[in-house]
């Protein structure tokens, strides 16, 4: 934005979604039942909003987890009571890209970490394995199987500061050493915080409903309409 007031925009620039255009489009190309589907879920929905103790709750969700979703304070930094670890096996089994494997050359990981590289070769002649098995060093993990502190070369950072300087899909994440370069293994996409779209979606397709999805990814939560919230 103009002067850096703002990161993003309420534009399409920052936004994606399909046009009212696009989805009238859907009825000529054969997609009329997944349009009734949007418009029957829209309306089925009008005005129901979810709530945690009468407030309305910050729906965080992302796109998939390694297992588990995360609790608020291990990704940011206040722990919210409804936005709790919990259990999401379903994108395991659904999410084709649910662990992927990267490379990147050494010298770049640590630059990115602010730290010069070691010499490989001297770590491969003093304590040969164990030198390059310390290079990255897991020290703790959050209650969603996530990294919470990693040793790396000579500091210690946590699994966000890595996941955003290396620009890792999560911070649900493994790293090895082979040769010059780095393999860094990810596990799920996005934060962690809240509902997991593919495991929303593997619940729905097992015969979850609505109501038992969002209940299950945001702890203690109530259904409300919106003129009884606003009301009070």
């Amino acid at each position: 934005m103009p002067g850096g007031s703002a990161d993003v925009k309420d534009t399409v620039e920052h936004q994606v979604y399909v046009s009212s255009e696009a989805l009238q489009a859907w009825k000529e190309e054969g997609r009329a039942k997944d349009l009734q589907k949007l418009q029957q879920a829209v309306e089925l929905t009008r005005g129901i909003i979810m709530t945690y103790q009468g407030r309305p709750i910050t729906a965080s969700f992302f796109s998939s987890s390694g297992g588990y979703t995360e609790n608020s304070e291990d990704y940011w930094s206040e722990p919210v009571p409804y936005l709790r670890s919990v259990s999401s096996p379903w994108e395991l089994r659904l999410n084709p890209q649910n662990q992927v494997t990267v490379e990147q050359d050494v010298d770049e990981v640590f630059a990115k970490l602010g730290q010069r590289a070691p010499s490989i070769s001297a770590l491969g002649s003093s304590g040969s394995k164990k030198g390059i098995s310390n290079l990255f060093k897991v020290l703790s993990v959050t209650a969603g199987g996530r990294v919470k502190k990693i040793q790396i070369g000579d500091k210690t950072y946590s699994g966000r500061e890595v996941r955003e300087k290396l620009e890792l899909r999560s911070s649900q994440f493994s790293m090895e050493l082979d040769g010059s370069e780095v393999k860094i293994t990810t596990y799920g996409s996005g934060h962690g915080v809240g509902m997991s779209q593919w495991g929303a979606n593997g619940m729905a397709k097992q015969g979850y409903t609505t109501t038992q999805i969002l209940k299950h990814y945001y702890t203690g939560i109530s259904f409300n309409q919106v003129s009884d919230v606003l009301g009070s």
